[in-house]
Formats: structure tokens, sequence, C-alpha cells
């Protein structure tokens, strides 16, 4: 079993720099095809500063942090039994090309189902953005597939 005791561990913090290049890159790798998301022209008519973040950009760029991954292997969780269950985003405003980001990670919960054959390892995420606001909330849950209890 997981131990509870991880609830509330935090992650190491880390930023993101959000380049024009990368944002592209990104709105072309999940399929976005709004000129927002491409074009400085199209983005500053939509009144923003510069390109915005695609989509579900910052969970991306978290994985690339690697921490969650480290941590689960600290926690004991076999990866080779992990499943990613659900993700959630709140956006309370726009990070835009030139941006750098700080990002704030945690473990807030951790349960079980099914008398503990899954267990559930839920991630809580800010992302602040230059000016310190808090752009956005992101939540992830995986799953580890247990043996069930003989």
């Amino acid at each position: 079993m997981i131990d509870r005791r991880w609830i509330g561990h935090e992650l190491p913090p880390y930023e993101v720099a959000l380049e024009r290049g990368r944002l592209r890159a990104f709105a072309a790798a999940i399929g976005e095809t709004d000129p927002v998301y491409t074009d400085v022209g199209a983005a500053r008519a939509a009144g923003f500063r510069d390109l915005p973040a695609p989509p579900t950009f910052l969970f991306g760029a978290g994985l690339e942090a690697g921490s969650l991954m480290q941590v689960l292997g600290e926690m004991g969780v076999p990866l080779s039994k992990l499943l990613h269950a659900a993700q959630g985003f709140t956006y309370h405003r726009a990070v835009c090309a030139g941006d750098v980001v700080a990002v704030r990670s945690w473990i807030s919960d951790i349960y079980d189902r099914k008398a503990g054959a899954l267990q559930f390892v839920v991630e809580s995420t800010e992302v602040r953005d230059s000016s310190g606001q808090l752009a956005a909330e992101l939540r992830a849950t995986l799953v580890c597939r247990n043996q069930p209890p003989a």
C-alpha cells in the first residue's frame, strides 16, 4: 500500500520559460489549428500580449521536469503498474511567450478502491505568471494496479 504520509509532500519547484517556437511546436503536436497559437498578429488581435500557451501545455512542461516520477519512485510506487486516470485544469489568466512561469506541485491525496487493488495518487499544481499571479491550477490523478489481497 502507498503510505498516506506522502499527502502534502511538495515536489521540487521549477520554472518554465515560454518561448514562441516551443509554443508553436506544442500547438502543432496537439493538432491546434487556431492561428492565435501560432501567429503573433492573430494573438494580439485576440487580446493577448503574445502567443498564449496552448491548452495542456503546462501539463506537458511538468512532465519534462520529471519530479513526479522521481517522487513516485521514492514512494515505492511500481511505475510498471502505473496508469494515467484523470487530468483537470483551471485557468485563471493566460500565460504567453516571453513569460517565465513558476510551478509548485504537491501530493494532495492518496486513496484506494476495490479493497486496495487500485491505489490513486493525486498531484496538485499551481502555476504563477511572471508577476506572481496565479495563472493555472492543475490536477493529475494516477492509478497503480496492485495484486488483489488473497
